[in-house]
C-alpha cells in the first residue's frame, strides 16, 4: 500500500485555509483504504525536517508564498520523493501576479492594467476605481477596492509591509476555470452576496453562490477555457490549477490570476468542478497522487527513483512502489 504524506499549515496568511484543505485531502485519501495516509501540520519546515517525515509520495496542501510559491517546492525537489503540484519555477512564476500578467499578455490575453504600488506615491497611478492586493498572496488576502483617494491611502498604508500591486477595477461576472492534468473543468461563476469575492466571502460566509456551468455564450466559454490551458502551459503548471477571470459587460473576459494549489475545503471550486464531471474528492485526490508518481524524474541507475532523490531510504521506497502507479 502506498503511503502518502499530506502536509498542511505553513507560515503564510492562508494557514487556516490550508488546515481545512489538508484535513479534507487526508480524509479523502484515507477513507477508501487504498493509501496509508500520514498527516502532518508544519510551519516553515527545512529540508532535514521534511526528509524525516514518512511517506512515499508528498501531497503538500499549503497556500501562500512559502507553501505554494516556490520555497516548499525547492525543498520537495531536493527531498526527491514524488509530490503533487507544480515544480519550483512555475510555482514562483504563478504566485507572482505581475509576472503572470506579463506571461498572459505575451500570449495575447486580456488582463486588467496594473502597476506595482510605491508607498511614496501621493496618488494612485491608475484611474479610480482600482483594486489593491498583495503580489504574492492568494485567497484574496489583503485585497481592497479603492473607489476614492481615501480608500487608496488606507490600502497603501495597510500593505506597506509587503509588495503590493494596483489593478484597474473591471466590473462583471467572476468566473473560474479549473484545470486537472492540463484539461479544463466546467466553468464556475462566483456570486458573492455582498460586494467583492474577498476572503470572508470565500471561507467565512455561507451566502456566496457558486454556479457550475453558468449560462455563457458557448464561444466565450470555449475561448476562456482554451486560454486557461494556454496560460498554464506557458507558466509550466502541472497536475492542477485554477485560473480566475472577470467577464465584463461587453462579453470580454480578462485574466485575474492563477492558483497552483487551489483549496480543497467545502467552499473550494476545483472539487465542485470535478464533482460535476463525476469525479468525487477521493478519486480526485487519488488521481493527483498518481500524477505525482507518473511525473517524478527517473534515474538511469534506478528505474524506480527520481533523479533528484537525496534520501536513500526514500529512493528505496520509491523503487519498491514504482510498479503500482495505476492502482492509486
Amino acid at each position: 500500500m502506498r503511503s502518502v504524506l499530506v502536509l498542511g499549515g505553513g507560515p503564510d496568511a492562508e494557514r487556516p485555509v490550508s488546515l481545512a484543505s489538508s484535513r479534507a485531502v487526508a480524509e479523502a485519501l484515507g477513507g477508501g483504504g487504498a493509501f496509508d495516509v500520514e498527516y502532518r501540520v508544519i510551519d516553515r519546515i527545512d529540508g532535514s525536517a521534511l526528509a524525516a517525515l514518512p511517506g512515499d509520495v508528498v501531497f503538500p496542501v499549503l497556500h501562500g508564498a512559502f507553501g505554494e510559491g516556490g520555497p516548499l517546492q525547492d525543498l520537495l525537489e531536493a527531498d526527491g520523493r514524488p509530490y503533487v503540484g507544480s515544480e519550483p519555477g512555475p510555482a514562483r512564476l504563478a504566485m507572482d501576479k505581475m509576472a503572470t500578467k506579463l506571461v498572459a499578455a505575451g500570449l495575447g490575453m486580456r488582463t486588467p492594467e496594473a502597476a506595482i504600488v510605491n508607498p511614496a506615491d501621493d496618488a494612485c497611478p491608475l484611474g479610480l476605481p482600482v483594486i489593491v492586493k498583495p503580489i504574492h498572496e492568494g485567497s484574496s488576502v489583503g485585497l481592497c477596492v479603492c473607489r476614492d483617494e481615501s480608500d487608496w491611502a488606507r490600502a497603501v498604508a495597510a500593505g506597506s509591509d509587503r509588495p503590493m500591486m494596483v489593478e484597474r477595477f473591471i466590473g462583471g461576472r467572476e468566473l473560474t476555470v479549473g484545470l486537472l492534468d492540463g484539461s479544463p473543468l466546467p466553468t464556475i461563476q462566483i456570486i458573492p452576496a455582498h460586494g467583492l469575492y474577498d476572503y470572508d466571502a470565500k471561507y467565512d460566509r455561507d451566502d456566496t453562490r457558486y454556479v457550475v456551468g453558468p449560462d455563457l455564450d458557448a464561444g466565450v466559454e470555449r475561448a476562456m477555457q482554451r486560454d486557461a490551458v494556454r496560460l498554464a502551459r506557458a507558466l509550466g503548471v502541472r497536475h492542477l490549477a485554477r485560473v480566475d477571470f472577470i467577464l465584463d459587460e461587453q462579453g470580454m473576459f480578462h485574466l485575474l490570476e492563477v492558483n497552483t494549489m487551489p483549496g480543497f475545503t467545502a467552499h473550494s471550486l476545483v472539487p465542485k468542478a470535478t464533482a460535476k464531471t463525476g469525479i468525487d474528492m477521493p478519486e480526485l485526490c487519488a488521481r493527483l497522487v498518481s500524477m505525482a508518481v507518473r511525473d517524478a524524474p527517473r534515474r538511469t541507475d534506478d528505474p524506480g527513483a527520481g533523479a533528484g532523490t537525496r534520501n536513500p531510504a526514500h529512493a528505496a521506497v520509491r523503487a519498491g512502489a514504482a510498479g503500482s502507479v495505476g492502482g492509486a
